[in-house]
């Protein structure tokens, strides 16, 4: 990026009404940044600008926006160079959903609109910047990822599928961008994050979804966000478990598969029953700290007793590593 300091720097936040994105567009206004913000509910997407300006934004406009269009990611881009003097300095793409449940009982259009949301958003909101980067010769994407794009967790298909298909994406752009060196293409890697999240997106399994321990607080991401903003990287994991689970899989793909399959297996029998539904995956809906940073999960002393998929595969592989070793 051009800029030393993002006092000033115009930036765009997709998904900016709750959890990771909120934490984030107050985390770049206390730095002084003009903010776009993006998301579908326009009220709660005002409050968001409203809290962001107080909290020391330049400005904060709200640009109601669902990413699943790709007129409405181009209609986000001009509003945001309008917005911000002529220059856009850096965008984050961090809307997204998922659809929890066995592959073939999610519906198709389920499966759909998890693709739609977490990989064409982000694909339209790099083609519909990129454009303006390459004109002004400098500007940051910030992509918000997942653990999820370096293994897979059962009976998260589509979503996987998306995180995957993001990396290819981005690794690519990276590559055509390799003569501007003062673009750059960033992805952050969450570990299991305290956001409303597992509330909003699809549950077809009939249990309580929860991010498996240990929980990080969103603003860990944010801070995450905001430091590759100042000092733009390629490749950013967030909590330990992001690094112990990407590694453990690259060295016993096998092992973690069949693992993670009987940790998840094992979850779902013992957690309480939920209803099967869309939530927020297809449109906005009320829900538990639905408009807050948090989901509440660091505060329920239940979530220490509940899946425990990030230590238990991390320390099987390693186990099951040195046991091959030995035998070796």
């Amino acid at each position: 990026m051009k800029k030393t300091s993002l006092r000033g720097a115009t930036v765009v936040i997709t998904g900016a009404s709750s959890g990771i994105g909120r934490a984030t567009a107050l985390s770049f206004a206390r730095q002084g940044a003009t903010l776009v913000l993006a998301a579908r509910r326009t009220k709660v997407l005002t409050e968001v600008a409203i809290e962001c300006e107080r909290a020391g934004a330049a400005r904060a406009k709200a640009v109601p926006t669902d990413v699943t269009d790709a007129a409405a990611v181009q209609h986000l881009v001009e509003v945001a160079q309008h917005f911000g003097a002529g220059h856009i300095d850096i965008w984050v793409n961090n809307a997204g959903s998922g659809a929890v449940g066995r592959f073939e009982e999610v519906p198709l259009e389920a499966h759909e609109q998890v693709i739609r949301l977490n990989l064409l958003g982000y694909l339209y909101g790099a083609h519909a910047v990129l454009p303006y980067f390459r004109q002004q010769r400098w500007g940051t994407i910030i992509n918000v990822i997942s653990l999820g794009a370096w293994l897979p967790e059962p009976y998260t298909a589509s979503y996987s599928a998306s995180k995957y298909g993001l990396r290819g994406l981005m690794d690519t752009l990276r590559a055509e961008l390799s003569n501007e060196p003062h673009i750059h293409v960033c992805d952050v890697h969450p570990s299991y994050i305290d956001t409303p999240g597992f509330q909003h997106g699809a549950n077809y399994m009939g249990r309580v979804i929860k991010p498996a321990p240990p929980v990080f607080p969103t603003q860990k991401v944010a801070d995450a966000i905001l430091a590759v903003a100042q000092h733009p990287r390629p490749t950013t994991m967030v909590g330990w478990p992001a690094y112990a689970m990407r590694w453990s899989y690259a060295l016993a793909p096998g092992l973690v598969g069949r693992l993670s399959r009987r940790l998840f297996d094992t979850y779902f029998k013992q957690a309480e029953p939920a209803p099967v539904s869309e939530n927020s995956l297809f449109e906005p809906r009320a829900a538990p700290y639905g408009n807050n940073i948090s989901g509440g999960w660091r505060r329920s002393p239940k979530t220490s007793t509940g899946p425990w998929l990030s230590a238990a595969v991390a320390a099987g592989v390693t186990l099951g590593l040195l046991a091959w070793q030995r035998k070796g």
